[in-house]
């Protein structure tokens, strides 16, 4: 009895695991055309809600979208025409690379550099990792993804609104209606810098 007891009360003594496995809350994008510009008026609430500088998210906004801009005051304004939807699957992609730990699924990380290598430390498992790159092209899988064209893509994840996540060379495919772990023919209805946007083909 007396083992038990000394049990129960180590068990008691024991620190939860940080962290929760609800998604996260992420504030929907809220883009205004502005001529040939486009604002993300709220940049600076969705980078809170990440715990990522507002900087940092807009630079690689600006990278997978293919164009110029400027963050200054909370918000950010982009050279060309995107909707909210472009901006929110810009957002999945950052949030599967510098958020989301690949050991337990948890948003519970911080972002820090070590010899000039960006890294995330998951605060819920103790996980260390270097955020991931995107695959290179090699000689099977052309970096190529152009629209009207199909292509048999490997479902490797799932973006905040349920779409299907695929890699291709460089490029990252949201193919609604697909589900994590399928290889499915998509159809590719537009491309934006290094993000396309496809249909399920049945």
């Amino acid at each position: 009895m007396e083992y038990e007891a000394s049990l129960d009360r180590a068990l008691d003594e024991l620190p939860e695991i940080s962290g929760s496995e609800e998604r996260l809350s992420v504030p929907d994008a809220a883009a205004q055309k502005d001529g040939a510009f486009t604002r993300l008026t709220n940049l600076s609430s969705i980078a809170d809600a990440l715990s990522r500088e507002p900087e940092h998210v807009h630079s690689n906004i600006q990278r997978e979208l293919g164009t110029a801009g400027q963050y200054e005051n909370g918000r950010a304004r982009y050279n060309g025409n995107f909707s909210g939807g472009d901006f929110e699957d810009v957002l999945d992609a950052y949030i599967a690379s510098y958020v989301t730990c690949t050991e337990c699924g948890l948003p519970d990380t911080r972002l820090i550099t070590e010899d000039r290598t960006p890294m995330l430390r998951c605060e819920a498992c103790g996980a260390f990792r270097p955020v991931d790159k995107r695959t290179t092209t090699t000689d099977t899988e052309p970096d190529t993804v152009e629209q009207g064209e199909t292509y048999e893509v490997e479902i490797v994840g799932t973006g905040r609104k349920g779409d299907g996540v695929a890699e291709r060379g460089d490029y990252t495919v949201f193919v609604p209606g697909a589900s994590e772990g399928e290889t499915v023919q998509a159809y590719i209805k537009n491309v934006s810098g290094d993000l396309a946007f496809a249909k399920l083909v049945s």
